[in-house]
């Protein structure tokens, strides 16, 4: 019981600090390219900035999906469920 427990904590902080990491990277990635397109042809930047809320909106919905799966495995963990039963 004690070893699924332990093993559930570090795959919620996998999951937690893993899906920081990656959104951070990918906003990193995001902002330099658009400002090298708003560097290259400034009239585009209105087109190019609605792009870029979208997919900052889309990383940081992938995000918060690992974070309801983390809190999932952490009050509801259905391992423990199969152990007790």
């Amino acid at each position: 019981m004690e070893q699924v427990l332990g093993l559930t904590a570090v795959a919620v902080a996998l999951l937690i600090g893993l899906g920081a990491l990656g959104t951070a990277i990918g906003f990193g990635l995001l902002g330099g390219k658009f400002l090298e397109g708003a560097a290259r042809q400034p009239e585009m930047v209105p087109m190019l900035q609605v792009k870029m809320f979208i997919v900052a909106g889309l990383l940081d919905a992938v995000t918060m999906i690992g974070v309801g799966i983390a809190l999932f495995f952490t009050f509801a963990n259905p391992f423990v469920a199969q152990l007790a039963g």
